[in-house]
């Protein structure tokens, strides 16, 4: 496929225009590879391990959720040599959908909401909010553990979620006001932990967000590649 081609695909995947504010600049091609691409690769973060993936793959393009390059870049070294290096070397392009496609529909936050069991699922200005389907117990195992409750740790009937750091106080009281019983999400400050009128459920950035980008590489025939960060649970 032509790089441009498969470009205007991913925009119609995650329309560029559904993302924050923040994101300008920040997502869609970030790296110009190759013109003809054969083989996609998919991941959450653009790793150096993940782009050296990509590169041994044959990748002509490597799709991700978050940018390596957030901030202006004044010199090439560390991470970001090391991310760029097999990239470049290679012909690998980088294209990035992040809250658009936090946003898409059958986006990151949709994936997630498939996962715990949601009924009757509705968006959020960020997220998805649904009838729970499942317990505490039960959404823990299917999000891969790694989970802790700041409230009374009970099985909600009405569940928000938002993929990734999502915990606003905006967006619970948006849950609340639309009947949520206990908010998903991850990194959660101990401030809102205290401030939030619901539990608040919180889980790993990756266990929440992955799991869209894995099922988007399923659905286009893409080359998943997993680079999970290691994260030690000690009571």
């Amino acid at each position: 496929m032509d790089s441009a081609d498969l470009v205007a695909h991913l925009e119609r995947i995650a329309p560029p225009e559904l993302a924050e504010e923040f994101d300008e600049g920040r997502i869609g091609l970030i790296v110009e590879g190759r013109k003809d691409v054969g083989t996609v690769c998919c991941a959450l973060d653009a790793t150096p391990a993940v782009a050296e993936a990509a590169a041994r793959a044959g990748a002509g393009m490597l799709v991700v959720h978050h940018t390596p390059i957030w901030d202006a870049v004044n010199a090439v070294r560390g991470t970001t040599a090391a991310v760029l290096r097999p990239l470049l070397a290679h012909g690998v392009g980088l294209y990035v959908m992040h809250t658009n496609f936090d946003r898409a529909d059958g986006g990151v936050n949709d994936t997630l909401a498939r996962i715990l069991g949601l009924e009757d699922v509705r968006p959020m200005s960020l997220g998805r909010i649904g009838r729970c389907t499942c317990t505490l117990r039960e959404m823990a195992a299917r999000i891969g553990g790694n989970v802790r409750v700041y409230g009374a740790a009970r099985n909600p009937a009405t569940l928000a979620v938002v993929g990734g750091s999502g915990f606003d106080p905006a967006l619970i009281e948006e849950a609340v006001s639309l009947g949520a019983e206990a908010f998903l999400s991850a990194e959660l400050k101990h401030h809102v932990a205290r401030s939030s009128p619901i539990p608040c459920i919180e889980s790993t950035h990756y266990a929440l967000e992955a799991p869209g980008m894995q099922a988007l590489a399923e659905r286009e025939g893409w080359q998943y590649i997993d680079d999970r960060p290691t994260v030690t649970t000690i009571p």
